[in-house]
Order: structure tokens, then C-alpha cells, then sequence
């Protein structure tokens, strides 16, 4: 997996930039393809760095020190840890909201106002396992927004469409909580096959074959040195073309 572009590297953590269609954790449904998991596997054991065996019932194991997610479709930064207390304590900082993070996304219409917080509870959809929703027994969930810009975007040669794109600050971590919460505040995002609306994604999927959605920049505190580390991935080439277009 050639494809995932190591940030930063030290005894007790790695920093990666994870293109859009590598899954991260394996599960029943990704067997036969290689995931981000593997890949730190892979990399561990080549470097003499495997898992202790009394980690074995872990958490730090069974995520091979992955500790947090991104959607399969959804590119940028991604943190996991070599050693179960670097593991932990990085944990506890996206528990407590220690860490900061920021994504990027175009989405559907022009967003106003142009700064603000959309706050309602997200949780699994009992009708639909693989979606999410606004629900009212769901987990509190927050986002703070920025318009970068609005523009008309050419969406074909007879049609454009205003389009907004946005600096998105997740305060809490649920699944597709940017996803579902930009669907509720009626900007659902450019190429987004789950929440985009059957029609409005087909369209978009014939000008960009993955959610525009990138995770940019990430802060948090170094689980052994306590200093604070930032790092940030730009948009990759294919989201960068769109924005030109």
C-alpha cells in the first residue's frame, strides 16, 4: 500500500496521510482488500516493532494503535500509536476534546451564515444499519463551520450550481457526523453517495468519484514529550482540480 504517505515517525507514534478508498480498520466486510491496519501491521513487524504479548486483549491491540477513524472515502491525516500508553493517553485527548481537528469540504448551495455551529444529536439509523442520522436519542454531536468561499460551480456545460467551500471543526467524533450534519443543515456534500440524495450524487459522481472531504489539519499533545504537534495535509489532486474548475 504505497499509497499512504508517512507525516511523521517517532518511538511512539505515527502520522499518516491516507488517500481517499483505503478502508482504515479491518472488519468482515473488507476482507480481500488491504486496509490502513495492515498496513501498520506490515510495518511494525518489518521494523521489529510487534505487539507485546500481554497487550494481546487490548484495545491498543486489536486496532493495531489506530486511534481514531476516517471514512474509507475520505482522505488526510491519521494518528496511531507503537506502545499501548501512547495509545491510551491519545485516547483520552480525543475523549476530552484535546484535540483539535479540522476538515474541508465542498458542499451543495451557498451556506450562510458564513460562520457557526450546527449542534444536534447523531446516531445509527434503525431502519438503515449503514446510515446515520439526526436523532433525538442519539449522541450529542457538534460541528463548527467557515465558508472559505462561494462560488457557481460548472456542474455540466448547460448548468452551474452555487457551491460553498468549508473549514469544519469537529468538537465530538461520531461516525459521519460531518456527513450527517451538513445533509441537516441542507448543504449535503459534493459527491456524498450516502448523503447526497440518489440523483444529486449520481450527477456529482460523474465529475468526482469519491466525497469531498478531506481531513487537513490535526493538533494534540505528544503522549511522552507533553509537547503540542500540529500537522496538515493538503487537498489532494483530484479535490484540488475540482476547486479550480
Amino acid at each position: 500500500m504505497s499509497e499512504v504517505k508517512v507525516i511523521y515517525e517517532d518511538d511512539d507514534i505515527i502520522v499518516l496521510d491516507k488517500p481517499a478508498g483505503i478502508t482504515v480498520n479491518r472488519s468482515d466486510t473488507t476482507k480481500g482488500e488491504e486496509t490502513v491496519q495492515d498496513w501498520i501491521e506490515n510495518k511494525l513487524m518489518a521494523h521489529g516493532l510487534w505487539l507485546k504479548e500481554e497487550d494481546k486483549e487490548s484495545d491498543f491491540y486489536k486496532r493495531s494503535g489506530i486511534v481514531h477513524r476516517i471514512d474509507k472515502e475520505t482522505s488526510g491525516i491519521l494518528i496511531a500509536a507503537k506502545n499501548r500508553g501512547a495509545f491510551e493517553e491519545l485516547q483520552r485527548q480525543f475523549k476530552e476534546r484535546i484535540v483539535k481537528k479540522t476538515y474541508l469540504a465542498l458542499v451543495h448551495g451557498k451556506v450562510a451564515p458564513t460562520e457557526g455551529e450546527i449542534n444536534v444529536p447523531v446516531g445509527r439509523l434503525p431502519w438503515d444499519r449503514k446510515k446515520f442520522g439526526v436523532l433525538a436519542g442519539g449522541r450529542e454531536a457538534i460541528t463548527r463551520y467557515r465558508v472559505i468561499s462561494n462560488f457557481q460551480f460548472p456542474i455540466s456545460q448547460k448548468k452551474e450550481e452555487p457551491m460553498s467551500l468549508l473549514e469544519l471543526n469537529p468538537l465530538s467524533g461520531r461516525t459521519h457526523q460531518i456527513r450527517v450534519h451538513l445533509k441537516y443543515s441542507g448543504h449535503p456534500i459534493f459527491s456524498d453517495f450516502l448523503y447526497g440524495g440518489r440523483k444529486t450524487s449520481r450527477d456529482d459522481r460523474k465529475i468526482l468519484g469519491r466525497v469531498f472531504l478531506h481531513a487537513h489539519k490535526i493538533s494534540f499533545i505528544h503522549p511522552a514529550t507533553n509537547k503540542t504537534l500540529s500537522f496538515e495535509s493538503p487537498l489532494p489532486f483530484e479535490l484540488e482540480k475540482i476547486i479550480s474548475k
